[in-house]
């Protein structure tokens, strides 16, 4: 507890004074100032927070505060020392303390972190891909190279925790935008668009980097992870002065943990999906949710059709009554709160009521009384009481759908089977198709045309889901026939390769 006195000077009166000195010498040392006079110190906090002046006995007194508090430490200052009387005058160089900056260092992180907006940085997958591209390259090497490993590891793991650190904080802002909680409605208004656009374009990308990022994390993990990660490790305590057998193993342990965490962002592992998809299902349930604010923002400007809209017109409508009794009258028909002579009533009683009527404003003290049927003063239901209706068995019809469902999905489940080629084959050799492998071919074929801007383009796209990458060259000449069941499609002939995107890798190596 006694290190953290360096954070005293934070919360307590004046803490805005302490905090300006303590910025003059973080100031001065990033220019390689390490001491500072109480003059100094007086020249760079000049203003107190309301731009008043501030005066020499107040820098002293917070000098010697940050002194107690170990924030400062001090020196006597004997360089401009001229006479006696000025070598027996207190004259002090103050200069920050390790305590002291180590605070400094950590409060400008904290108010970093909370005015940093968070983002979606679709940059960071590809530099993602590329270091895990040049890792597996490192690691299929004859004699791998510890210290290009290590860079390369603490590059990456740097990179990624930017990456979802951003992300979860652009997502919290999303939320918060959505919710229209503290947020100015013009704002919203002008830039949802490009908000909308912003969310599109990294879904997209995210959909495309997960399955390059998952294919160059099984790079990895077939080369030597068990290896690279030991070597990271070893170069982590290659300046330790007499690491033991503990450390070492802490250190690799650590490795580990982040090599999972990694794996476990872009890859499913025991049936739960990735953080990676859990994103973009986030992104694209976001961008209905901000369709539907501007809606409801749309409604209230322009139908004023909402409930607060009603009820001000209805005050209106009160204030401006030209009687309790107009306003008695505005009340019943607004929100139908009768008297409860609503009750079933004999027809004498009606016929009574016809002839002599009572008005609605008078005490139920003053009125006739109500004849009510005698079954339902008798037993409060009017009623007669019976058996229940018999509940309806809908056991069947849940079965029968269960079915349907679990039919559909084998038939998807097959179609995906059988349009994995295993490698680069000839659109002709596919052979012919059943309707539902030609159904989720044909839709694959199609986003992967659509992508082709000349006839001799290369092309590679992912499906709706990133479910699966298609891989579409073209040849030189020939034609292509698929048959089905209802007939065939023709077209030029292309080399084509669909493989699973989402196949798991390999187990982490020991």
């Amino acid at each position: 507890m006694e290190r953290l006195r360096a954070f005293t000077y934070v919360t307590v009166e004046k803490a805005w004074l302490y905090r300006a000195v303590a910025g003059a010498f973080v100031a001065a040392k990033e220019g390689f100032a390490f001491t500072l006079r109480p003059d100094d110190v007086l020249a760079a906090v000049a203003q107190d927070e309301l731009g008043q002046p501030v005066d020499r006995v107040a820098i002293d007194a917070a000098l010697a505060s940050l002194v107690d508090w170990g924030n400062l430490s001090a020196q006597p200052d004997t360089a401009e020392v001229m006479t006696v009387n000025d070598f027996n005058r207190e004259r002090l160089l103050y200069q920050l303390t390790p305590a002291g900056l180590a605070a400094e260092r950590a409060l400008a992180v904290f108010d970093e972190t909370l005015v940093q907006p968070g983002e979606l940085q679709a940059a960071a997958l590809g530099d993602i891909r590329d270091l895990l591209c040049e890792l597996a390259d490192l690691a299929g090497a004859p004699s791998p190279d510890g210290g290009k490993i290590h860079r390369n590891l603490s590059t990456l793991r740097a990179r990624f925790d930017e990456l979802a650190a951003q992300a979860q904080t652009f997502m919290g802002s999303l939320q918060r935008t959505i919710d229209l909680h503290g947020v100015d409605l013009e704002a919203f208004l002008s830039y949802k668009d490009t908000l909308i656009d912003y969310l599109e374009r990294f879904i997209g990308q995210l959909v495309v980097a997960t399955a390059e990022i998952a294919e160059a994390i099984a790079a990895v993990e077939r080369a030597k992870l068990g290896e690279v990660l030991r070597l990271a490790a070893e170069r982590d305590l290659a300046d330790a002065l007499a690491p033991t057998q503990h450390d070492r193993d802490e250190a690799l342990a650590r490795w580990r943990r982040r090599w999972a965490g990694l794996r476990a962002w872009f890859l499913r592992e025991h049936g739960q999906p990735s953080q990676a998809e859990v994103l973009r299902g986030r992104a694209r349930s976001a961008i209905p949710a901000l369709l539907g604010v501007v809606a409801s923002i749309h409604d209230r400007r322009v139908l004023r059709t909402d409930r607060v809209a009603d009820l001000r017109a209805l005050a209106r409508w009160f204030a401006q009554a030209d009687s309790d009794a107009d306003a008695h009258q505005l009340w019943r028909a607004a929100f139908g709160l009768a008297p409860a002579r609503h009750l079933r009533v004999d027809a004498e009683t009606l016929d009574a009521r016809d002839a002599v009527p009572v008005p609605a404003q008078r005490s139920w003290l003053d009125a006739p009384p109500i004849r009510l049927s005698p079954r339902l003063r008798a037993t409060g239901h009017h009623a007669r009481r019976g058996g229940p209706a018999q509940v309806v068995d809908r056991g069947a019809a849940k079965a029968l759908l269960k079915a349907q469902a679990q039919a559909e999905a084998a038939q998807l489940a097959a179609a995906r089977e059988r349009l994995l080629t295993g490698g680069r084959v000839r659109l002709s050799q596919l052979g012919e198709l059943d309707p539902s492998a030609f159904g989720l071919f044909c839709d694959l074929l199609g986003d992967a045309l659509t992508r082709k801007v000349r006839p001799t383009d290369h092309v590679q796209t992912v499906s709706a889901d990133g479910s699966l990458v298609i891989v579409l060259e073209p040849l030189q000449g020939g034609q292509a026939t698929i048959r089905t069941r209802h007939g065939k499609l023709t077209g030029p002939d292309h080399w084509l390769e669909i493989r699973d995107a989402l196949a798991p890798a390999q187990e982490l190596a020991s």
